[in-house]
């Protein structure tokens, strides 16, 4: 684990946030990159890359407030202050929280522009497996969305005094944030050849949801989650992200049959 790569002063600066930026920076250079060999304006996509950024980052961090309100109960201040406990960054975010803000203020920002939703969606599409790939190693880094407990060869033991052996001792653990960016790794180059080489509008961002949702959904079985993630129904308790990924699923699968009806 190294949750703090280095420091400028006494300020340090975390694996997370370090990691996040560089997929933040990579994912800017890969639509620079599509829409020149698409003769896209880029400065438009530029700025729903912005709105994506900041979205994302403040969903996500709204997302885990709501499902961890007794961890701010007293001290509201800590929810949202990036300069808590003397480091430099916000610990705790939920991926589809982000996710749903910044595709929220994307649609907000086409339907402005009277740019088509799906077009932009299927470029941006790629970014999200980059920022898998990079992101869920920070995770690993950090010690942060960890998995359950393994025999399995490859199995992690994380260092006292993390979160992880505050729970599982020194007892083997799924390295799901590695998991989670190698499938990045895979969803990134498959979505770049489907958006490089499309057949309808809206085929890669379609694609994307679908494969997001299966793999979303699965991996949540090797991974850690406090009991406020998950609910009960019928005698089985899914995660929140278990249900998302369903709709997420649905709503992938009625984007690709509509459009590739309509396409042809």
């Amino acid at each position: 684990m190294y949750p703090e790569v280095f420091h400028i002063g006494s300020v340090p600066i975390r694996s997370y946030g370090l990691m996040l930026a560089l997929s933040f920076l990579l994912g800017v250079l890969y639509i620079k990159y599509l829409t020149s060999k698409q003769n896209k304006p880029f400065e438009q996509y530029l700025s729903i890359a912005y709105i994506m950024i900041f979205g994302g980052v403040v969903g996500a961090r709204l997302f885990y407030i709501l499902f961890h309100l007794s961890e701010f109960s007293g001290n509201w201040g800590a929810a949202l202050n990036p300069f808590q406990s003397e480091q430099f960054g916000i610990a705790g975010l939920n991926l589809y929280g982000g996710i749903i803000v910044a595709i929220v203020g994307t649609i907000l920002y086409c339907y402005i522009k009277k740019l088509s939703v799906l077009d932009v969606f299927d470029f941006f599409a790629p970014t999200l497996g980059l920022g898998l790939v990079f992101t869920r190693v920070g995770c690993f880094l950090n010690g942060c969305c960890f998995g359950t407990p393994t025999e399995l060869p490859w199995g992690i033991a994380f260092p006292p005094g993390s979160i992880p052996y505050s729970i599982y001792h020194d007892a083997h653990l799924h390295p799901s944030q590695l998991y989670s960016s190698l499938y990045g790794l895979g969803l990134f180059v498959l979505l770049h050849f489907v958006v490089i080489n499309r057949k309808f509008v809206g085929q890669s961002v379609a694609l994307l949801f679908m494969i997001e949702a299966i793999f979303r959904f699965a991996i949540e079985y090797v991974r850690y989650y406090e009991d406020a993630m998950h609910f009960s129904v019928g005698g089985v308790e899914p995660t929140y992200n278990q249900l998302i990924s369903a709709a997420l699923f649905l709503t992938g699968l009625v984007i690709y049959l509509v459009k590739r009806k309509t396409s042809e």
